[in-house]
């Protein structure tokens, strides 16, 4: 029996495939298996799509987030290297509305892309980029009043080292398009060990689809891994004299971009026979004639190319090939900007001396906070808990608040955090770190008297919302 994409897992990095919204592992068709996504994820509502809309049963669940502006999904412990991730939305008409909303998406506090999603069709959105710290984090931010973001499913693969290192490590790759010429449908795992969407491109005029005859039983060296799957078909031009036109989907304005394309001949040539072309841009030379091996791949590539949607690639028969040009695959992206270290600027909290008061409200979702300075403030009752669990916080300054109670053990027992809370005269530094965020009462010896810490609660009510309504609707 055929290993499922778990099984993988010994030599890939990471293989991860996340059924958001719902609370079931199981394995689909392919081989996958998926799991629900409680254990990654706080916050939001599981929903269903409308059964008329049903798709898969993947795609039959979502999680949508209707409270907060933006809400992070955060996958740990994940061994650092080169991956592939890729987030799926459908919309399904779950709400009943027929508005489907527009949002934004965020990976490790970059800038992914604007989902804009469909009524009738799934849309996704893959990166793959050279990870900067253990965990991976995939966020969701609305950008419209009334449009909430959801999503519906996430998938991690781990990619081989060597793969795609044309572009420098520090710059992500935003998939365009994968496409399997020639391929009657989508090719993914089991044919490509990585999981890769390799999606058939419509036979368009000028373009005759073949089928190769190569067994590919001696393998592939090519460091980006083309599977053979998606070299069994590929596309020709009409006759041997004739361009083969590519669509390319390049963005509508110059943008740098990385394109691969694998070339292999679909059979055995006779000793007069002969395929040869070159690979022109805006109808001019890009490459030297080739002729694509039997039983093996060509592979192209051009990591230093801007382009928009008028920038044309087109294959250009040679003057003495007797055989039209051909194309099995190709892959294009956009390069992104440099990886920021894990955080967006967006979630740097700088709030100190800013006359903030009352209770420190729940941003535990906002996981990528690296420094939270609230010094010289009026922050009021029991340090939360939830800081000491904000996987990637290295500072937190809440000195010269008005905090009581004890440090909790999240944040008191935790090695690497530059932790500042002087200044804090009802806070017991030297008492029991509190397991987690509760109230004490004076015979704890930690705290003032009972009707005192009542009053601050409730006169806190108005200044907490006020605070996280800032938090939220004016810094993120």
């Amino acid at each position: 029996m055929f290993p499922t994409l778990q099984h993988f897992h010994l030599f890939l990095a990471v293989s991860l495939s996340i059924d958001c919204g719902s609370s079931d592992s199981y394995k689909d068709d392919n081989l996958i298996v998926w799991t629900g996504d409680d254990e990654y994820v706080q916050g939001g509502e599981s929903r269903s799509v409308q059964s008329s809309n049903s798709i898969s049963r993947v795609m039959d669940t979502l999680r949508v987030f209707t409270t907060r502006k933006k809400n992070c999904y955060h996958i740990g412990s994940v061994r650092q290297g080169r991956v592939l991730v890729r987030a799926t939305f459908y919309y399904g008409n779950y709400d009943g509305q027929s508005a489907p909303p527009t949002f934004d998406l965020q990976f490790d506090g970059n800038h992914w892309a604007t989902v804009q999603t469909s009524s009738t069709q799934y849309v996704y959105h893959e990166v793959t980029y050279v990870m900067k710290k253990d965990s991976i984090s995939v966020c969701v931010a609305q950008t419209n009043p009334g449009q909430f973001p959801f999503i519906s499913a996430l998938e991690v693969r781990g990619l081989e080292s060597y793969m795609y290192t044309n572009v420098e490590d520090n710059y992500p790759l935003f998939l365009r398009k994968r496409v399997a010429f020639g391929s009657n449908a989508t090719i993914r795992f089991p044919d490509d060990p990585y999981d890769r969407l390799w999606t058939p491109e419509v036979i368009s005029a000028g373009m005759v689809q073949v089928r190769s005859t190569a067994l590919f039983s001696k393998g592939l060296t090519l460091a980006d891994q083309p599977p053979p799957a998606v070299l069994k078909n590929a596309v020709t031009a009409v006759t041997p004299n004739s361009t083969l036109q590519l669509s390319m989907g390049f963005p509508l304005v110059p943008t740098p971009v990385y394109v691969n394309g694998y070339f292999s001949e679909v059979t055995e040539l006779g000793p007069k026979e002969n395929r040869s072309f070159s690979v022109f841009k805006d109808n001019q030379p890009f490459s030297q004639p080739f002729s694509p091996p039997y039983e093996n791949c060509t592979e192209l590539y051009t990591s230093n190319l801007t382009a928009s949607v008028n920038t044309t690639l087109s294959l250009v028969p040679t003057n003495f090939t007797t055989l039209p040009p051909l194309i099995n695959a190709m892959e294009i992206f956009v390069v992104g900007d440099a990886l920021t270290d894990g955080t967006n600027s967006k979630d740097r909290k700088f709030l100190g001396s800013f006359g903030l008061s009352g209770i420190l409200p729940d941003f535990s979702s906002m996981d990528v906070l690296q420094i939270i300075d609230l010094h010289n403030n009026s922050l009021q009752g029991p340090i939360p808990d939830f800081l000491g669990r904000l996987p990637q916080l290295k500072t937190l300054n809440l000195a010269n608040n008005q905090f009581n109670g004890s440090i909790p053990a999240s944040l008191s027992n935790r090695t690497g955090l530059n932790l500042v809370v002087t200044g804090n005269p009802n806070l017991c530094t030297s008492c029991p770190a509190s397991p987690k965020n509760s109230t004490q009462s004076s015979s704890g010896g930690c705290s003032k008297k009972d009707n005192n810490i009542l009053a601050i609660m409730s006169g806190a009510i108005i200044p907490s919302f006020i605070m996280l309504q800032y938090l939220w609707e004016n810094l993120l």
